[in-house]
């Protein structure tokens, strides 16, 4: 029988997500799932709305069992030959509200704040100690089971545990299946959606739709180039920030243009705020969603809990259909993070890159792709640095180490001077509190 480990079991519905998805797969109906959270009422509320979704769309069929508290999370890991990650360390409040409000005092705005920037760098830092406490258990518990990593800073996490324990693990994105999709249909291009043939590579929500082409072969890159263009130039809309990465640098990217646009130094600038309006950039899009997706999951719990009825359909989640190619040992292909084994030649070794990856009943393997573009192996270079100092950080646990992964954020550092960054770090490490006291 399968066993499936969901860490941080309290994101209800992602967890609803990934394991309706398992419900739906035949292989993985009768899995044994273990649903683990530090939070006793959102584990509750994950259990119950689990629960009812095994009974109408999986006939009961999946074994459910719920684990509390770091002192049960041997016996949630036990036997596992999937574990899932999901965890957001500190949450919407109080730590989301920090990495956003403390940053605006020093005039530094921005959107997502979840990957890279000062506030990626702080949610990495918070989390990289409890996922390696996982990956101790991991190697104790089930030590060949693999690890679908889903939070973010996925890069620095994924990497961590890639570079520093001996846990099989992978991250895994939403933003890779839809990419081409997005643009087609952004451009009016839906007639060249089926059968396209598409090649993506880079890193997390930066890596580059290096290649496009129709079902019959024919590169689809020239006419996105120029219908790109005069869009941005006839009207305002919410992609504005990666057409221009099209302009500029030839490409598209994976990742939306809210999140893109404080992964370098040129559209978040006091001295341009026209640059906002400009490219329509939401400034503190993240609290927004968060305070929308609390409110909505309010209101979806107590319908499904007050009549109980609550269905799903198999998604392009890449979850369930890793745990399907390594179960039956059948080859599907994803976009995976991981370690830079000589995949992409002119980026680190050491680090977390997004390729394509081929599943079956070994695992994950990831392909080579070569070389990148000298100017998207640059683009990528300069979040990689924040990521591998931020790794270094959680490392040594040394404040010096984390002025330097700020330091060298494209971001952070085209606004803040370097005694303004050091004084911002520092402001932030003590506001998070326990959730950083190893930082020395």
């Amino acid at each position: 029988m399968v066993k499936i480990t969901f860490l941080g079991a309290g994101s209800t519905v992602f967890a609803r997500n990934v394991l309706g998805d398992c419900m739906c797969t035949p292989a993985l109906g009768e899995a044994e799932i273990a649903l683990y959270d530090i939070d006793a009422l959102r584990l509750e509320e994950s259990s119950l709305i689990i629960q009812a979704l095994n009974e109408n769309i999986n006939k009961g069929r999946a074994r459910i069992f719920t684990f509390l508290g770091e002192e049960n999370r041997k016996a949630a890991l036990k036997n596992a030959n999937f574990v899932v990650n999901a965890i957001q360390i500190g949450g919407y409040d109080p730590c989301t509200i920090t990495d956003f409000e403390i940053p605006k005092k020093y005039g530094l705005r921005q959107t997502i704040a979840d990957t890279l920037g000062i506030g990626g760098i702080m949610r990495a830092l918070r989390t990289i100690p409890v996922m390696d406490a996982f990956a101790r258990d991991i190697e104790s518990e089930c030590p060949d089971a693999l690890l679908l990593n889903y939070s973010n800073p996925m890069a620095m996490l994924t990497g961590y545990m890639q570079r520093y324990t001996a846990v099989r693990t992978v991250g895994l994105c939403h933003s890779v299946q839809v990419c081409s999709e997005t643009l087609l249909k952004e451009l009016d291009m839906e007639d060249k959606l089926e059968g396209r043939v598409e090649t993506i590579a880079g890193i997390n929500h930066m890596g580059w739709l290096l290649a496009l082409k129709d079902k019959d072969g024919n590169d689809l890159y020239p006419e996105i180039r120029k219908r790109a263009a005069q869009k941005n130039l006839k009207e305002t809309h919410t992609d504005m920030v990666r057409f221009e990465y099209i302009r500029r640098f030839g490409f598209y990217c994976t990742e939306s243009s809210e999140h893109n646009a404080e992964y370098n130094a040129f559209f978040l600038k006091a001295k341009y705020p026209e640059l906002v309006e400009r490219y329509a950039i939401p400034l503190d899009e993240y609290p927004r969603r968060c305070i929308k997706q609390i409110q909505e999951w309010q209101e979806e719990k107590a319908t499904i809990l007050d009549n109980g009825k609550i269905t799903h359909e198999r998604s392009l989640e890449y979850a369930s259909h890793i745990m399907e190619a390594v179960t039956k040992n059948e080859v599907y292909k994803i976009g995976g993070n991981v370690l830079n084994s000589g995949l992409i030649d002119n980026l680190p070794t050491d680090a977390c890159v997004e390729v394509p990856c081929l599943v079956d009943g070994n695992g994950i393997s990831p392909c080579k792709v070569g070389r990148l573009p000298v100017v998207l192996a640059a683009m990528n270079q300069t979040n990689i640095n924040v990521q591998l100092l931020t790794i270094e950080a959680a490392v040594t646990k040394k404040k010096e180490d984390i002025y330097r992964a700020a330091m060298l954020d494209p971001h952070t550092a085209s606004e803040l001077s370097i005694d303004d960054i050091v004084k911002l770090c520092d402001e932030l490490i003590e506001a998070h509190g326990d959730y950083m006291k190893m930082y020395k």
